[in-house]
């Protein structure tokens, strides 16, 4: 039934029991119908987690396989938070086989692919790292595969992996020392190799003379012995595979080495191969090359082949092909490869027609040597591509004519031109109705151009178009009632006919152009119609829109598409990579004693240094954070202190974003993480914030999850928290950049002083490109945050209490209606999250809640108690709340 496809809603509990038998036979069936039965968000997993623990502390291998087979299927975040710690204990254990090993290094590679907020990755770096050595080369294999995906987002703490892939290569390459068990068809563990090679990729190049005059032996090796005819397909497959990482590595640490000429003739070759698969790696190969290289002319040499494989019957071949192209272009072919791509477009696939729109606006943009040569040619793209062109590409021409004077008469009269033939293109009418309205007089007076001949190729395809479309010629219009009088008696009727229409839009413009165009004086209409501001300079966005579309697979890629100027700034934020936490508090100078009103804030923004104190807390580490405490000293004024590390000393505040205000639609996350204890805060295209949090008596820990949404790298984040009532926080320093689609953490201490009724704020702060947003939000950290629950008091005790409470001010009675039906379960649920403890058999209606609870509002609020009654009308779905 499941393998058709059915939903099996029985036999799951059978499954359970059978996990916990002591017979292989019975377990083994077990686990194989948990893994087939049970998803990540079925309600009986945590059924399964008790019996999953006892097998991976079995000693018993095989017990502990079939447990780690489960959790790599199910990867639940429940089953992730409760094993991921057991999982890394079977990994670094020195008891455990092999076998088991590689199993959970690639169990643990599952769950941190899935939820890697869960893994605790930068605690466990060094003893990871160190299972690179292992000589077993399945284990070896599995830990840098693990290690691989580890490093792309922690590259810093994993920077140790870098010799140890060195040492591996050269174990294998020059020592020799592998299985025979591991060589693939003459070639010594191909997937270990080309691991390594990859991994090194993610580091700059190091300063060690010694270790780069190993890589470079490494690398001549891998090229010399490729050299060999192969054998057979298998043969030819690993072989390539381990070559082209090679040459990958090679392009990475320096593109102008010896080693990068020899790889250039060689892919020169393999771009005519006969394989599909060799061609395809060759192109992708030479686009990386293209990508770094200081000089283009090796390339060059092979331009007609390249052009080429646009014509290839593969169309992954045909993608490569024309990422080469892309990243090859310069002044010197330009306009061969933009003609040459135009050609193409006409035939191309409409699976590859938007991406090839993108990359010849780029192209034309960026290597026009001529304002004409590049009106032409984006015209000519609109034409040719009609659906395919994005609004991206017409907004850019319309801001590119409106910037340069010089070129708008051209453009005018060119856009003219088209509109005048039959063919009908919406994007097309866009583009012109605009250029013709703001610049149509400009050409009023030649031949074929009249006002009236403009007015008549532009409605000659009014009806066609959407009513979007239609909008902006109304705009169109009303510009030419302004530029020409002679034609307004045949404009006028057409927005008198528009002003009775269904559509809202083109309702509104027809009757606020009809009232302005028939106004007794023109000073309105002149007003209204001015000529459009040049547009600001900024970056395109025809690039951010291609970029977007460069989607990683599980591998980032190391380099973008687009010629070396395309990736200088990746180059430099991989440098920054490393060197930011030795790097970041060097040059600090330290100032005064900071301000009473100083707010507190990471490491990264400049604030004065100061003295202050912190107590640690005894409590038991709930969410492995391990030492929260900085070390450093506090200083309390006016209820609020100021906390900073002796370790990083902080410089002082110049701006604090007080005008920002809060961000649209934070209050979903904060409202829902005010009764619970970890969530999403906040999430927008950019950035996700999330938080998990632990709290007892007056003390808490935060840790505060952000996650890059982006393609790109994002720099320069800072996060400030100003100065709260009642409260003292403590932000640990933290890193100030984040890769794509990586996450960092920043854990904050608290310290309730007295009763409090603001949450604080946070300010978030970063650059992506040339943006710098300005995230401000409210912390879900309210009063009910260090209430612990009473859960021991019975009726008699509560009404005695009650009694003596004395009415108001202590005393408050709210009546409120909610807005979906009442669910008590939720209620509960609720209640219990705002650390409210319910109290059963007091209130004789069950549908009723009793509960209390014990607030500790730190060192000058003291302790609190609080008792609550909520009295729901399920019939009216009021609440009354005590």
């Amino acid at each position: 039934m499941y393998i058709l496809g059915w939903d099996i809603d029985f036999g799951h509990l059978e499954a359970v029991n059978l996990i916990s038998s002591p017979k292989y036979s019975e377990k083994q069936i077990g686990y194989l119908a948990v893994t087939l039965l049970f998803h990540e968000n079925s309600d009986l997993v945590r059924l399964v987690v008790n019996s999953t623990k006892k097998d991976l502390d079995d000693m018993n291998e095989i017990n502990n396989c079939l447990a780690l087979h489960a959790i790599a299927n199910i990867g639940g975040r429940e089953m992730a938070e409760s094993l991921a710690p057991d999982v890394h204990r079977l990994l670094v254990s020195p008891t455990s086989k092999s076998f088991v090993k590689k199993k959970a290094a690639l169990t643990l590679l599952r769950l941190f692919r899935k939820h890697p907020d869960v893994i605790p990755a930068t605690d466990w770096a060094d003893r990871i790292v160190s299972l690179m050595d292992e000589y077993d080369l399945g284990v070896a294999l599995s830990v840098t595969t693990l290690v691989l995906a580890l490093a792309q987002n922690f590259p810093v703490e994993y920077s140790g992996c870098y010799e140890k892939a060195v040492n591996r290569l050269k174990r294998i390459l020059i020592e020799r020392d592998y299985s025979v068990d591991y060589i693939y068809y003459k070639v010594p563990t191909p997937w270990l190799q080309v691991k390594c090679l990859r991994l090194l990729q993610y580091y700059p190049p190091p300063d060690d003379s010694k270790l780069r005059s190993d890589i470079s032996e490494l690398l001549q090796i891998i090229i010399t012995n490729s050299q060999d005819a192969p054998k057979n397909v298998q043969h030819s497959n690993a072989q390539n595979a381990v070559l082209f990482e090679a040459i990958n590595l090679a392009i990475h640490l320096d593109s102008n080495s010896t080693i990068c000429a020899q790889a250039a003739a060689l892919l020169g070759r393999f771009i005519s191969s006969k394989e599909t698969n060799v061609r395809y790696l060759g192109l992708e190969t030479m686009a990386h090359l293209a990508a770094c290289i200081d000089s283009l002319e090796p390339i060059k040499r092979h331009q007609e082949t390249i052009l080429m494989s646009l014509r290839d019957k593969d169309i992954s071949v045909r993608r490569r092909g024309l990422d080469l192209l892309y990243s090859m272009c310069d002044t010197s072919n330009a306009k061969i490869v933009v003609s040459e791509l135009l050609r193409y477009l006409q035939v191309a696939d409409y699976a590859m027609r938007e991406e090839m729109v993108l990359k010849i606006a780029i192209l034309a943009e960026k290597f026009a040597s001529t304002y004409s040569w590049y009106v032409d040619i984006i015209l000519q793209l609109i034409s040719t591509a009609g659906e395919q062109v994005g609004e991206e590409v017409w907004f850019r021409v319309v801001q590119i004519v409106t910037n340069n004077e010089e070129l708008q008469d051209y453009a005018a009269k060119t856009v003219l031109n088209y509109l005048g033939s039959p063919q009908y293109n919406e994007t097309m009418v866009k583009v012109g109705g605009y250029i013709l309205g703001e610049f149509g007089h400009l050409i009023a007076n030649l031949n074929g151009c009249s006002p009236i001949e403009q007015f008549n190729a532009v409605h000659s395809k009014f009806n066609l178009c959407s009513l979007q479309t239609r909008a902006l010629l109304m705009t169109t219009y009303v510009k030419f009632v302004n530029l020409f009088p002679e034609i307004k008696g045949q404009i006028l009727p057409v927005f008198n006919q528009y002003r009775y229409v269904l559509d809202a839009e083109l309702q509104q413009r027809a009757c606020e152009y009809f009232t302005i165009s028939t106004l007794p004086s023109d000073d309105m209409l002149q007003t209204v119609c001015e000529e459009m501001p040049p547009f600001p300079e900024r970056e395109s966005t025809l690039l951010l829109k291609l970029n977007q579309k460069q989607g990683d697979t599980e591998d980032k890629r190391v380099w973008l598409i687009g010629g070396k100027a395309a990736n200088i700034e990746r180059q430099d934020s991989l440098k920054r990579m490393v060197s930011v936490r030795s790097s970041s508090v060097d040059n600090i100078s330290h100032a005064a004693s900071p301000p009473p009103t100083m707010p507190t804030r990471s490491n990264t923004m400049p604030i004065a240094a100061t003295q202050m104190v912190s107590t640690p807390s005894d409590e038991p580490d709930l969410l492995n954070f391990n030492d929260l405490s900085l070390n450093g000293t506090s200083t309390t004024t006016n209820n609020t202190t100021i906390t900073n590390t002796t370790t990083s000393p902080p410089l002082q505040i110049t701006n604090f974003p007080s005008h920002v205000s809060l961000a649209p639609g934070y209050e979903l996350g904060f409202n829902l993480l005010q009764f619970n204890r970890e969530g999403v805060l906040y999430e927008d295209a950019h950035m996700q914030v999330s938080v998990k949090s632990e709290y007892h008596n007056a003390q808490g820990r935060i840790a505060l999850y952000l996650t890059n949404k982006t393609q790109f790298v994002m720099t320069d984040i800072n996060v400030l928290i100003p100065p709260a009532e009642n409260l003292t926080i403590e932000l640990a320093p933290g890193d100030t950049y984040l890769t794509a689609g990586a996450q960092m953490q920043r854990l904050l201490s608290v310290q309730c002083i007295d009763i409090f009724r603001q949450a604080p704020e946070i300010y978030i702060t970063y650059t992506i490109g040339s943006e710098t947003p300005v995230l401000r939000l409210k912390l879900p950290l309210v009063l009910t945050k260090f209430q612990d629950p009473i859960v021991t008091m019975d009726g008699t005790q509560f009404f005695q209490r009650w009694n003596q409470i004395g009415g108001s001010p202590r005393e408050n009675q709210v009546i409120f209606k909610s807005e979906v039906p009442i669910q008590l379960a939720n209620a509960a649920t609720i209640l219990r999250g705002f650390g409210i403890g319910i109290l059963v058999d007091v209130d004789p209606n069950p549908n009723n809640f009793v509960g209390a609870g014990i607030v500790d509002a730190g060192r000058q609020g003291g302790k609190v108690g609080v008792l609550l009654r909520l009295e729901p009308n399920l019939e009216q779905n009021v609440s009354f709340f005590f």
